[in-house]
């Protein structure tokens, strides 16, 4: 059984939407950023990233406190309303190539801690406690986790209907998406959709292991306050079908000692290698991988030694860390090791292709997306995928919702 909460959710006024919400904080460039906070004073930029010009001369506590106070001169100053009641949304997010459309409400630390919402990602314990402080000393928090919850007409139905009404929201961004909000506040309409939900058994977490996993760590350590604020967190709910993955390619800035040829070489005890020349070649299907070294592209096709492998054993990501990665180019921590780097797969591949000709990496390594069903089994059987192995959409706008503890 899936339990959602409705929350006094905090949010911009209408007619500043637009200039308040942002993209995730690290999406943008120093430059950008810079002019963003320059010319925009009503960005919630200015909230997550108080005194930018000093922000690596004063200690983090000192910055989430900053992070505090400029989230209430923004509420001070109008810029947010807080609902009078708990209410639900139902969101929708229009880009150039798909249209996503879940509910946001809140979900429980207790689910999350049965079970009931799964995860397949693992997590750093340092941004774990990191991220908790943060929670703690601002109080709130306005990037939801992305979840995803199987496919059922009834809730299909009702979004298709929802749909029809006035929006609460309706407004576009610069990089050229556009943006509904619909409220979810009438008692009956709320009861309906927890109805709902409590016939799902499991919901998976898509995007958010370290948020779920702060706030779990923020409700054990405050829970005796007696603040049900703690008890969930805020989530952005979407059918398993609505959700694209993309795949995390990966560069590596040397090849370990070896030569091209002695590289090559060894790549054959795994993959039958073909060379592609200068076509921009990507794989078509599980088992395959792109590589792009010495100003050439190849196809490598894994040989599946093993008849029957195990869940994660078959997965594309831990086949390169296993077979080449690893034993080949000697890099045991896919986290922390500064000779790789990752590229999301919605980047195209001549993005891999100019940052090896520039010189500074070496060889680039293209995957073939997971599949939601590969990602739902690992998390059935408490299996955990390699780092950076998927990078899943939709992206929450920052400051679009608040959700205050």
């Amino acid at each position: 059984m899936s339990t959602l909460l409705p929350f006094k959710a905090v949010r911009p006024v209408a007619d500043k939407v637009a200039l308040v919400t942002c993209r995730n904080y690290d999406d943008y460039s120093p430059a950008e950023l810079a002019a963003w906070l320059n010319f925009n004073p009503y960005s919630f930029l200015h909230v997550i990233n108080p005194a930018y010009v000093h922000a690596q001369k004063i200690t983090l506590d000192k910055r989430f406190k900053g992070v505090a106070h400029k989230y209430q001169d923004f509420k001070n100053d109008g810029v947010f309303v807080s609902e009078e009641e708990p209410v639900m949304f139902l969101y929708e997010i229009q880009t150039k190539t798909n249209t996503f459309t879940g509910i946001v409400a809140g979900t429980l630390i207790e689910e999350y801690k049965a079970n009931v919402i799964k995860k397949h990602e693992d997590t750093l314990q340092y941004r774990v406690e990191l991220f908790k402080d943060y929670l703690h000393q601002t109080g709130f928090n306005t990037e939801p986790v992305l979840i995803t919850y199987p496919d059922k007409t009834e809730i299909n139905d009702w979004i298709v209907k929802k749909k029809k009404e006035q929006p609460l929201y309706h407004f576009s961004t610069t990089n050229k998406e556009k943006h509904t909000l619909w409220r979810v506040g009438e008692a009956s309409e709320i009861a309906w959709i927890q109805n709902q939900f409590e016939s799902i058994p499991e919901l998976y977490i898509a995007d958010g292991h370290h948020r779920s996993a702060s706030a779990e760590l923020l409700f054990d350590e405050d829970n005796h306050l007696g603040n049900p604020n703690l008890k969930g967190f805020m989530s952005f709910l979407i059918a398993e079908s609505n959700v694209k993955i993309y795949e995390f390619n990966r560069i590596v800035r040397d090849l370990n000692g070896h030569t091209k040829d002695d590289f090559l070489a060894l790549l054959d005890e795994h993959f039958i290698v073909k060379s592609k020349l200068q076509e921009l070649w990507k794989p078509q299907d599980k088992f395959e991988f792109g590589m792009y070294l010495d100003g050439e592209f190849y196809a490598l096709f894994y040989k599946q030694e093993n008849p029957n492998p195990g869940l994660l054993e078959n997965l594309d990501a831990q086949i390169l860390y296993d077979t080449v990665l690893h034993p080949i180019l000697g890099i045991e921590d896919l986290r922390n090791d500064e000779r790789i780097e990752y590229i999301p797969g919605k980047q195209s591949i001549l993005t891999i292709k100019e940052l090896v000709d520039e010189g500074e990496f070496e060889v680039g390594f293209m995957l073939f997306p997971s599949e939601i069903a590969e990602i739902k089994a690992l998390a059935d059987n408490q299996l955990i995928m390699p780092p950076k192995s998927t990078y899943i959409e939709p992206k929450f706008r920052s400051g679009l919702m608040v959700y205050e503890l």
